[in-house]
């Protein structure tokens, strides 16, 4: 082991499996996505989980793409999966693998159950099937087909193969139990016949095997010592150790579920988030308001946030609801790290110093990280005409309000006080449309009499020197918390996901202006606009303007609310 003391249950178990000298006393785990879609937040648990296991015992995991449903697979999936996963800080070195590359191997296994009179060819159409499963309280019935004799087996499934009959028509079923109390053993299907173009194998096969039946293959194929899932395969176990307990195989890999990731006012099934984009009603699968890690990396979050995320929340033995508000913590803390200060105006109002020279300007210093010192310096241009946040002047100000009032003093962030002598309106709307002030020059930042306390400071922008920008403000693309898997099931059923969609989950602001020194910043780049949160240039399409995406804010309720 790399580090002392098991952080969780199944760290536990094979921390006790090692000592018991279980096994040959290796570890080998493996990250199993299927290429369907995009990776999101719920798989991120599981890749630190498989990888973490692995790097924690000295062993070794797999990337292994499941591509066992062609309809529904793409090479765009195999390649953002292998891009999150190595954003996420884990490298699978050469072991990349493919259920498909063990096609051949998966159908000798299903000739040899047949051999041993442990499957069987079933004519029975899906509808009848289903009527003769039985319920909970009673015992499904055999298929007229489950005593064809190994002989014809054999040459009904070559014949499968070989693309003799149509799709549905036919499927090999294994021969377990149709009493079963666990429906998964109940003869389940381990073979159906499906044309469709693979990613990777073309039309090469007609006939695919089921997950059940190509998972625990796959894991044996390739040594896997433990085979971790999440909950919703606990009833699948017994289907899983039957498959390899009855095929001659190298490795008896073992299965260990734990509780999935459930984020509120997040969604993560993938048949809804590729329903999202298919219906246009988010910008693609990296839109930044997606639980999927390539919107969460647009949006501006660190892989380094989320492993501490993963990390937090634990590996558990049953299903909780974990608030959003413990991920964004996670976010802000790395993000006051490690993002550089600077200054945007979301919403402008115009103020002029009537007492700074109209044509002068001068450059003031500005710390880029107050915490950090080694973050250096840059340099922010002022003159006579600046731009504040309208919501920082108050022609009738509040009590208590400490921003800009007539009569009241502020000081700019980095450069003077300010004291408001007068401001003008809009006749037609009404609105504040310029402040005028005075400054004091004895007060520049950083000069020796810039002593003089006032309560309010405001961050800015020099009119003349300042960037046009687009700001997108996010907020959760839910309303409403995860449902129970129940309700899920009803949505499911109904489409009624949507009906939780927020209509105001995004607001574009077109207007805004951020400091000069952001003309050098790359895509990707992340800062702290004072006073307004956390912001990344957007990855996105390419644009002639600079675009930012929030990040996140700064209020943080949920690290307020774990302290008390």
């Amino acid at each position: 082991m790399t580090n002392s003391g098991p952080a969780n249950f199944i760290e536990s178990i094979i921390s006790d499996e090692l000592k018991e000298g279980k096994g040959d006393g290796r570890i080998h785990t493996r990250f199993p996505p299927e290429p369907n879609g995009y990776l999101h937040i719920g798989h991120a648990k599981s890749i630190c989980l498989n990888f973490g296991v692995a790097q924690r015992f000295d062993g070794v995991c797999n990337l292994r793409f499941d591509d066992t449903n062609p309809s529904k697979e793409d090479t765009e999936y195999v390649e953002s999966i292998q891009e999150d996963v190595r954003w996420l800080g884990f490298d699978w070195q050469e072991r990349l693998f493919y259920a498909s590359d063990y096609f051949d191997r998966i159908y000798e296994a299903a000739l040899e159950l047949i051999r041993q009179e442990k499957a069987f060819v079933c004519d029975l159409t899906a509808q009848e099937m289903r009527e003769y499963r039985g319920t909970l309280t009673e015992a499904g019935k055999e298929s007229p087909c489950r005593e064809r004799t190994v002989a014809e087996n054999l040459d009904l499934f070559a014949r499968m193969k070989a693309g003799e009959f149509a799709d549905g028509s036919r499927v090999l079923r294994a021969k377990i139990d149709m009493a079963s109390a666990n429906f998964n053993l109940r003869d389940p299907v381990l073979y159906r016949i499906l044309r469709a173009d693979h990613h990777r194998t073309g039309d090469h096969w007609c006939i695919y095997p089921m997950y059940d039946f190509a998972h625990p293959l796959s894991d044996a194929f390739e040594g896997i010592t433990h085979s971790l899932c999440t909950l919703e395969f606990e009833d699948h176990r017994p289907l899983y150790d039957w498959v390899i307990a009855n095929v001659s195989l190298p490795c008896r890999p073992r299965q260990i579920e734990f509780a999935r990731l459930n984020l509120t006012n997040t969604i993560m099934s993938k048949r809804y988030l590729r329903q999202l984009v298919e219906e246009g009603l988010v910008d693609g699968w990296d839109d930044p308001r997606m639980p999927t890690l390539s919107g969460l990396r647009r949006r501006g979050y660190t892989p380094e946030a989320i492993r501490d995320f993963c990390d937090r929340i634990g590996v558990a033995k049953s299903n909780s609801l974990v608030d959003f508000q413990m991920l964004e913590h996670c976010i802000r803390e790395d993000l006051n790290r490690r993002a550089a200060r600077t200054m945007a105006v979301l919403h402008p109002l115009r103020l002029v110093i009537d007492n700074y020279p109209e044509a002068q300007e001068e450059w003031l210093e500005a710390e880029n990280h107050p915490e950090y010192p080694e973050m250096g310096t840059r340099q922010l241009p002022f003159s006579r005409v600046i731009y504040i946040e309208r919501e920082d002047f108050a022609a009738d100000p509040p009590k208590k309000f400490f921003r800009l009032a007539p009569g009241q003093e502020v000081r700019l962030k980095n450069a003077y006080i300010i004291r408001c002598v007068d401001y003008t309106k809009d006749e037609s709307s009404g609105e504040i449309s310029e402040v005028h002030c005075l400054y004091d020059p004895e007060t520049r930042s950083g000069s020796a009499n810039s002593g003089r306390k006032v309560k309010g400071t405001l961050h800015w922008v020099s009119a003349a020197h300042a960037l046009p920008a687009e700001v997108r403000l996010y907020e959760h693309l839910i309303l409403a918390e995860e449902p129970t898997p129940e309700e899920e099931q009803e949505d499911q059923a109904a489409a009624d996901f949507k009906s939780r969609l927020n209509p105001a989950s995004v607001q574009y602001l077109t207007s805004c202006l951020v400091e000069p020194s952001l003309a050098a910043a790359q895509p990707g780049s992340r800062y702290q606009f004072l006073r307004n949160g956390y912001f990344c240039l957007d990855q996105g399409a390419a644009s002639d303007r600079l675009i930012f995406n929030r990040t996140v804010s700064l209020r943080d309720s949920w690290a307020k609310a774990a302290k008390t």
